[in-house]
């Protein structure tokens, strides 16, 4: 078919390129109405492909593609291709739409996150089968079962703008793909026949076997039968002829066969696994069964499983007796009978069997999670082993594989979904617990989980004579899950969620012996090339019982010092296989802890340490440990993961920023949880449940390349009985189980639930499955009845941003068994007591509103916690904090309830469920004894009387004890806090009973507004307060009114202790900034409010502080440099006049050099005043060998630049003497006290603190000069060509030395000497750095544009261009009047100044915000504002355009302030090209030639303006007509233009395509059909600047 687009397409669809290309028109202001189809339908095969030409960023979502079986010839289009119906399949992002309803959440590439250039196609395979195709590759079946006769469907959506078809044929090697995976599976069955099918030899043991492994030819001959005492191999090739002789690996299965069959035989009488004749697929019988006859002929490797030829056969399995196990019997013949256990031919709808009924497939797993149940053929014999091994899974569901038996004979049975539906004569293991008749037996069966396992382990149960049913986990008997079961049973499998593929095996062999024998054979046959674990198989009893590591290890790893190191050799080949696991299990507050050796620079990520159920012996090792999907936690970087997934974001330190030196550590406690520890800190739970059998694991990745174990680890402070740390902490006021009480807490969730939940993690985890396609339908209640005062609580874990709405929570009567689950909770009209959001709801009617905390507003992390006290009341939990009484009258017996409702997905069980303490009960208040510290010298701060009410005030305000319970402990500073004034306390006292720690900030509520009555106006905790604006830290995340504004902000206050000191200011940037123990952690918060009072919490452990700071005195002649950060300037609210204080101070400048201690590559000269870079790029650090001092500015000029290079100098200062200083190669290596300016940002220490700031070094050319300077307030300014780029860094210590980097492009440096000038008089002025470009603020993000000075104000460089701009004004003789008399705000957009600035191309500006481009070429002439314009600061939120017009426009335009019809050249443009009196030539203003099609007198009637966001389009000739001028101080002719830059009020203009006909864009940002913006508002504009452009 041909590679074109239908013409009929959305509305907003504009085709070209021979209907091959698709354009969506207005994409800035439009998102959809894009849809295109194909010209003819699709043909089988063919993949019809389009390649992203364009996007936008100004909407989410991007292109969607499909197809339809619509035709688009009488279709009606609808605004998206998700609004298709009657037949239509839509891939979205990376879901699949069928007919607008999710039918597959995550497949394939994620379309959203793919480029410009990339292409995508959509394919009808011939099997009916819908294929997504992202730049050539086949991303797998997205839908089955579509009809012929689609057209294909592409939605230029949201982001994408622009596609073209690329083709439309099939794909060159679709056919050859197909076949080879044809081949791949059927080679795969006949390998499963050969290696793991049963085919009867008898040999005598090992020797026989390798001796008929090293045959290569011959024929199996009668063999005498063996007695009983002795087994042969599970499975031995007849033929062994060299077109089909073994291969490597089979011939080491054959001989790994062989030897465990030497093992069976020698303890062949002991346990229950030891069954007559059931090893193989021959027919099997009970001595006093029914005997079974078959025939016995040959044994190759084609012998099917059906009986044939002739003979006999028969197995004998002797009954247990005198406490002997049963035993092995011996079978004769060879032939394979019918009556072999195989797999029923009816099963459940999904379910494809193949291998003659041994190995059962889910079709469609990444679509379906269910119908995969399938059952044995026939009934289980007694004591026969029915065992299957697991052979893929797919990692998309929760759930997995469940097993069991059934009385339901298949042949009678209508099979449910899961087998757990069925309701009578089923017993099923599933997860770690047994199932009866769909309802839970035994909650903890065993410490397997069956959701767990992984591909290769095998599960098996057995039936025994005496009725009891044993389950068997990799051959270890679980013991008895059922003591009588009926005589006659099938086994069933049910394949759900993450179970795809199962075969059944019939060599039953001890799964761990039978790896163990792996390792072996390993270890003794060099040539087979797999892993040698080395392995004792009786340990050494007077080995010492050291934790070391085990010697199977990673690829790329090695392990020395008799196991207690371990290395990768090749750290800087190999980042990854660097695996190691511990020699053993840890034991339960077993600390396993290793020091880092030896770290490599060259890779990213570092060191990872944690837990896992595999032991190393038989483990496969990854190439990393986060790929394990089973039985593993890991902490990697600051997060940890269980079985590859997040579990937390943000936990303890970051392991990547480890040095060398540095230790970690792991421990799992008693109850189950797991801590981590770094440097011998612990970092709190990571995770709960966590089996006891585990073994440590460590991974050297990326930069970790050597590690050892630790074993002193007495120095390690002793874990909490409580979780006190972490993330995850439990509060403070969390009840918790009583020591010496019942032991493990049995609450779980019930098996019974809604429809969309799963219940893992043996009970104690619920989560809705199809979370983005299903909303409710997904409750879950509790295992049993609350007890009076217990807590149950829960973790959220996981939460979409799809819905509305989120979790619901509270209590019910009703039992699981008597309930008929609801859509939601509050659908139930009885007996029930919910919380929604802030609602109490009794039987779905709401009793009460506003009740203390919102589930609404809760995040990931969150806790929620229920309890009935004994008096009735119910009471909800928050993060530990007990909200009130919510309601009373409850009954006693009550079950929790959870709704996994909207947003909320997934929640856990926390181990602080349980019997309550005595939180609840009322403290006794007592006056605490603690040492007084006296004020500090000066006027101290002083604590305002008005705080919580377990706070008491001692020393005059200067000391805050809480002497009572965990919280209400907000105390608040007596007065408002000035500008950069720091409120800063010290912890005199901490009780370690309680977790959380102090919490602090800022806040507008101001104390004399609360009540007198503490207890009613103040909420328990500082991230409650939500009744004025708040700013705190707590731990380290930073909160607004509760809210998580930021994550991993500094130092965490919960780990502060007694002597610690804690302060907070506001500057003037309007930032918060928190320091602990003087250090300034940088700004934790943007955009806090003036009037605020400091605010601190006495929660969880500090109990008591004590003020160390004073007010800041009043100082009139003190002046502060203003900030480049904060807008103020441009919002009138600061004094733009010169700083008063008189004439200057005289200061004595003090001569500065550079210091002879310097970076290698280094040369000075010239008395020291320059620095040159003789070598290479680095190692060109210099430092001065004077203290800056206050006030003096000190200079420096760029004497020569090296193109050969990138990037260029950086400079700062130095906080501590460089004397001795080690030089580093480059300045970002430094990590003490140095404060640094690179390219556009500053960094303290090497962290980044703050972006876009002036100009960008990278861009400075050649002679100019850079200056450094610290006010008398400490803070850092930079200064370019001798203007100021505002404060770049704060409380800079003294001394500070100046320091250079001569780095990559920038080669030599002078220090300029003879113009050293001082702040504080005239030439300091605080000046405005900008005007209303600059202080712009999009998205929290400030645009970063430097200004510089009119040439009369920069005595160090004078832009020529500028200057021959303002000499073309000035020849205009405009009134003076008409602008700005701050010349600072004059802007040169030339390609020296804006480079030298840094300048973008774009930003964005208004409500909303709407990009414009800077007028590069142009010079700016700042025109004065409308007063009321000026004081009102509306115009901040218009929009800026651009205006061109001719000079004769100009003074009218001026005259009336505002555009006026009829003044651009759009409206009149004939250039007449003769000489004014001033030297220019202009136009006549009223010419007589229009645009075509212009109607003169409609637009007199109809007045309209014409702008345009970028002068690229308001500069053409045709609006902008060009003038001659002689310049009258060169007396060079040039041309010039002329235009406005222009402030557009939002709504007043209407957006439209460009009136020139052009067909080339003529601006990258902006498309031809909306670069023209017309208005008829007269009062829409205001005129901001003059725009001239000479040549």
């Amino acid at each position: 078919m041909a590679a074109e687009l239908h013409p009929c397409s959305g509305k907003l669809i504009g085709l070209s390129n021979s209907n091959r290309t698709a354009q969506r028109n207005q994409p800035v202001q439009e998102f959809n109405n894009g849809l295109v189809l194909s010209r003819e339908p699709l043909k089988d095969r063919d993949v019809f492909t389009v390649r992203i030409d364009k996007k936008v960023n100004s909407w989410s979502g991007s292109i969607e593609i499909g197809v339809t079986s619509l035709d688009p010839a009488g279709l009606d289009f609808p605004s998206s291709a998700t609004g298709l119906k009657g037949g239509s399949w839509i891939v979205s992002g990376c879901s699949v739409l069928c007919d607008g309803r999710s039918v597959l959440e995550e497949y394939g590439r994620d379309l959203d996150q793919l480029s410009e250039g990339d292409r995508v196609g959509i394919q009808r395979s011939a099997h009916g089968e819908l294929h997504l195709w992202v730049n050539g590759q086949d991303c797998g079946a997205a839908a089955s079962g579509l009809p012929t006769g689609l057209w294909a469907v592409v939605d230029l959506y949201g982001k994408c703008t622009q596609v073209t078809v690329m083709s439309c044929e099939p794909p060159s090697l679709a056919e050859r793909d197909t076949e080879r995976e044809t081949v791949e599976e059927h080679e795969q069955e006949d390998e499963e026949v050969v290696v793991c099918g049963v085919r009867e030899g008898e040999f005598g043991g090992l020797t026989s076997a390798v001796n008929l492994a090293a045959a290569t030819n011959g024929t199996l001959e009668e063999v005498p039968e063996l007695p009983p005492t002795h087994n042969r191999p599970d499975k031995f090739p007849n033929n062994l002829e060299p077109e089909t002789g073994l291969t490597e690996h089979q011939l080491f299965d054959v001989l790994n066969n062989a030897i465990v069959s030497l093992y069976r035989s020698e303890d062949n009488g002991g346990g229950d696994l030891g069954v007559g004749g059931t090893g193989t697929d021959s027919g099997t019988g009970s001595r006093g069964d029914r005997g079974s006859s078959s025939g016995g002929g040959s044994i190759n490797g084609n012998s099917s499983d059906s009986g044939g030829g002739t003979g006999n056969t028969g197995s004998v399995s002797n009954s247990p007796a005198g406490g002997g196990g049963a035993r092995l019997g011996a079978v004769t013949g060879g032939m394979l009978t019918n009556d072999a256990l195989l797999f029923h031919e009816k099963c459940g709808t999904l379910i494809k069997l193949s291998n003659n009924n041994k190995t059962a497939e889910r079709r469609r797993p990444l679509d379906e999670f269910n119908n995969g149940v399938v059952m044995t053929n026939r009934p289980l014999r007694h004591n026969e082993m029915f065992e299957i091994r697991i052979d893929k899974l797919v990692d998309k569901w929760s759930g997995s594989i469940e097993i069991g038996v059934t009385t339901h004979n298949p042949n009678n049975l209508d099979y449910p979904a899961t087998m757990t539906n069925l309701r009578s004569g089923t017993i099923m293991m599933s997860g770690c617990g047994i199932l009866t008749n769909g309802k839970g037996t035994r909650r903890e069966y065993c410490e397997f989980s069956l959701d767990e396992l992984q591909e290769g382990d095998h599960i098996g149960l057995m039936h025994k004579a005496s009725g009891a049913l044993h389950f068997y986990i990799n051959g270890i008997d679980q013991g008895v899950a059922a003591a009588q079961t009926p005589a006659v049973v099938y086994g069933v499998v049910d394949l759900y969620g993450m179970a795809v593929k199962v075969t059944i095996v019939h060599n039953h062999n001890h799964s761990d012996r039978l790896r163990r024998n792996n390792a072996i054979m390993r270890a003794l046959s060099p040539d087979v090339g797999r892993p040698r674990p080395a392995l004792s198989l009786t340990p050494d009893p007077d080995a010492p019982d050291r934790l070391l590591f085990h010697s199977n290890c990673g690829q790329k790893a090695a392990i020395i010092s008799e196991g207690r190191t371990a290395l990768r050799p090749h750290a800087t080949d190999d980042f990854n296989h660097g695996v190691v696991l511990s020699g053993r299990p840890l034991r339960s507050n077993e600390v396993f802890q290793v020091r880092i050796d030896k770290m490599v620079d060259k890779w990213a990520g570092s060191i990872e340490i944690g837990v896992t159920t595999h032991n190393p012996a038989y483990l496969q090792l990854p190439s990393t440990m986060t790929n394990l999907r089973s039985g593993t936690w890991m902490m990697t970087g600051n997060g940890v993961m269980h079985n590859g997934t997040t579990i937390l974001d943000e936990y303890g330190h970051n392991l990547d920023r480890l040095k060398a030196g540095d230790t970690v550590g792991v421990v799992r406690k008693e109850d189950g949880s797991l801590h981590f520890f770094v440097n011998g800190v612990a970092q709190g739970p990571a995770a709960w449940n966590v089996p006891p059998s585990i073994y440590a694991v460590v991974d050297l990745y990326g930069q970790a390349a050597q590690a050892t174990i630790m074993d002193d680890v007495a120095d390690l402070p002793p874990l909490p009985e409580d979780s006190s740390e972490g993330p995850t902490v439990m509060s403070p006021s969390s009840p918790c189980s009583v020591a010496g009480g019942n032991g493990a807490n049995d609450l779980r969730f019930h098996q019974l639930h809604g429809t969309n939940a799963v219940i893992t993690n043996g009970g104690r985890t619920a989560l809705r499955q199809n979370c983005r396609s299903e909303f409710n339908d997904a409750i879950v209640i509790s295992n049993r009845c609350l007890r009076d005062g217990e807590l149950f609580e829960i973790v959220i874990q996981k939460m979409v941003d799809r819905w509305s709405g989120s979790i619901e929570a509270g209590v019910t009567a009703i039992r699981p068994e008597e309930l008929e689950f609801p859509n939601t909770m509050t659908d139930i009209d009885y007996d029930t007591w919910m919380l929604s959001g802030t609602a109490i709801m009794q039987d779905g009617n709401t009793m009460r509103n506003n009740y203390g905390c919102d589930l609404d507003t809760l995040t990931t992390g969150s806790r929620i916690g229920m309890m009935r006290s004994a008096t009735g009341d119910l009471h909800y939990y928050i993060n530990g904090v007990d909200q009130g009484v919510a309601c009373t009258g409850l009954p006693p017996e009550v079950y929790a309830v959870i709704d996994l409702y909207g947003q909320c997905v997934q929640v856990s069980i926390t181990s602080s469920s349980g019997p309550q303490d005595n939180s609840l009960c009322t403290s006794n208040i007592t006056e605490k004894s603690f040492s007084i510290h006296s004020p500090v010298a000066g006027v101290a701060h002083r604590l305002h009387s008005k705080h919580g009410k377990n706070v008491v005030l001692l020393g005059e305000g200067c000391q805050a004890v809480r002497v009572g319970g965990y919280a209400h402990g907000i105390v608040f500073s007596a007065k408002e806090l000035k500008t950069d004034e720091l409120f800063e306390v010290k912890i005199d006292e901490v009780d370690d009973q309680w977790s959380g720690s102090l919490h602090m900030g800022l806040t507008t509520l101001a104390p004399p507004e609360l009540p007198s009555c503490p207890m009613s106006g103040l909420s328990p905790s500082l991230t409650q307060l939500r009744c004025k604006v708040t700013w705190l830290l707590a731990g380290s995340e930073v909160r607004r009114n509760g809210l998580l504004q930021r994550q991993n902000y500094g130092a965490s206050l919960d780990r502060l202790t007694v002597g610690n000191r804690v302060g907070v200011k506001r500057c003037s940037d309007d930032t918060m900034h928190v320091l602990i123990d003087g250090e300034d952690m940088g700004p934790a918060a943007t955009a806090v409010a003036k009037n605020v009072y400091a605010v601190l919490d006495l929660y969880g452990r500090v109990t008591a502080v004590s003020i160390v700071s004073s007010s800041v005195l009043e100082d009139a002649g003190s002046v502060k440099a203003p900030s480049l950060s904060s807008d103020s300037c441009s919002e009138g609210e600061e004094d733009r006049t010169p700083v008063e204080g008189g004439e200057p101070a005289l200061v004595h400048n003090t001569v500065m050099a550079f210091l002879e201690n310097h970076g290698k590559n280094i040369q000075l000269s010239h008395q020291n005043l320059t620095a040159a870079r003789v070598s290479s790029y680095n190692q060109g650090l210099l430092v001065t060998a004077q203290p800056l001092p206050r006030q003096q500015l000190f200079q420096f000029q760029i004497d020569r630049l090296n193109a050969s290079w990138t990037s260029s100098l950086s400079l700062g200062v130095i906080g501590h003497s460089p004397d001795r200083l080690n030089f580093p190669s480059t300045a970002c290596c430094l990590k003490r006290s140095v404060w640094l300016l690179q390219r556009d940002s500053v960094f303290h220490n090497s962290l980044k603190i703050c972006e876009n700031y002036g100009p960008n070094l990278d861009t400075c050319p050649e002679g100019t000069v850079l200056g450094l300077l610290v006010d008398g307030n400490s803070c850092l300014h930079l200064y370019v060509n001798g203007m100021d780029q505002g404060v770049a860094a704060q409380d800079i210590p003294t001394p500070c030395y100046p320091l250079i980097d001569l780095y990559g492009q920038c080669e030599q440096v002078t220090i300029v000497t003879n113009t050293v000038s001082t702040v504080g008089g005239e030439s300091g002025e605080a000046r405005c750095q900008g005007d209303m470009e600059k202080a712009d603020m999009v998205d929290g993000i400030k645009e970063s544009v430097c200004w510089t000075p009119h040439p009369e104000v920069n005595p160090n460089k004078t832009c020529e261009y500028q200057a021959l701009c303002s000499r073309f004004k000035d020849l205009l003789t405009l009134p003076d009047g008409y602008f700005n008399e701050d010349a600072k705000y004059n802007l040169c957009y030339c390609e020296s100044c804006h480079k030298l600035r840094g300048d973008e191309s774009y930003y964005k500006r208004g409500e909303p915000p709407r990009d414009y481009a800077l007028p590069f070429g142009w010079c700016r002439f700042a025109l004065r504002i409308k007063p009321h314009c000026e004081v009102s600061n509306s115009f901040k939120k218009w929009h800026i355009a651009y205006h061109g017009t001719s000079v004769g426009a100009l003074r009218r335009t001026l005259d009336h302030a505002q555009l006026l019809s009829g003044t651009s050249s759009i409206f009149s443009v004939s250039p007449v090209k003769t000489e004014g009196p001033n030297g220019y030539s202009e136009p006549e203003e009223n010419s007589s030639n229009s645009l075509p099609g212009r109607d003169r007198e409609r637009d007199r009637e109809v007045p309209r303006v014409q702008l345009s966001p970028t002068m690229r389009y308001s500069g053409l000739e045709m609006f902008a007509p060009k003038v001659q001028f002689r310049d009258p101080r060169s007396h060079c002719c040039h041309q010039a233009q002329v235009g406005f830059q222009v402030c557009v009020r939002p709504g007043s203009y209407k957006v439209g395509p460009q009136t020139l006909g052009a067909s080339e864009p003529l601006d990258p940002r902006f498309s031809n059909t909306e670069i023209e913006w017309i208005t008829k508002d007269q009062g829409g504009t205001l005129l901001y600047g003059l725009l001239i452009r000479v040549e």
